[in-house]
């Protein structure tokens, strides 16, 4: 993609037009019900109240079937029909083998969540033409957006 750096989204309009236009998340790296005090549980948690279809894929918790009352899948590109949002609860350095796994499932964006910020593994994205968030919390941004 020639003007890969468009796709690197960090301005309010950009944030709330993605998160507006996604209906089926995945969570890549949620945490069972077992870790409810986890923002990586209880994030997705409140975006599946908020509306969200959320689509589990824990990095670990191999015994988990199911989480938040959906069942899980062990890779992105595993999971049937198409997904608008990859939300990311990975620690920056543990992203860039997750990125074939993005790459093949081709969501329309990517978000690293709050403190999460891995440039090369976001270029690499961008350059494939899927917008990508950094260092944002979706649940923070779905409460800025909502109308008061």
């Amino acid at each position: 993609m020639e003007d890969w750096r468009s796709s690197l989204v960090e301005d309010d309009a950009g944030i709330f037009r993605i998160l507006r236009d996604s209906k089926r998340l995945a969570i890549l790296g949620i945490k069972p019900e077992s870790h409810a005090g986890q923002p990586a549980h209880y994030v997705p948690r409140f975006l599946q109240d908020a509306g969200y279809e959320i689509v589990p894929v824990p990095v670990y918790y191999p015994e988990a079937t199911s989480i938040l009352s959906h069942p899980v899948y062990r890779t992105l590109a595993a999971i049937p029909g198409a997904i608008d949002l990859v939300v990311v609860f990975r620690r920056p350095g543990d992203i860039p083998p997750h990125v074939p796994d993005i790459l093949a499932k081709r969501p329309k964006a990517v978000w690293f969540q709050l403190g999460i910020r891995n440039a090369e593994a976001a270029e690499e994205l961008a350059r494939a033409g899927i917008e990508v968030v950094q260092d944002r919390c979706t649940m923070v941004e779905v409460r800025r957006m909502a109308p008061r």
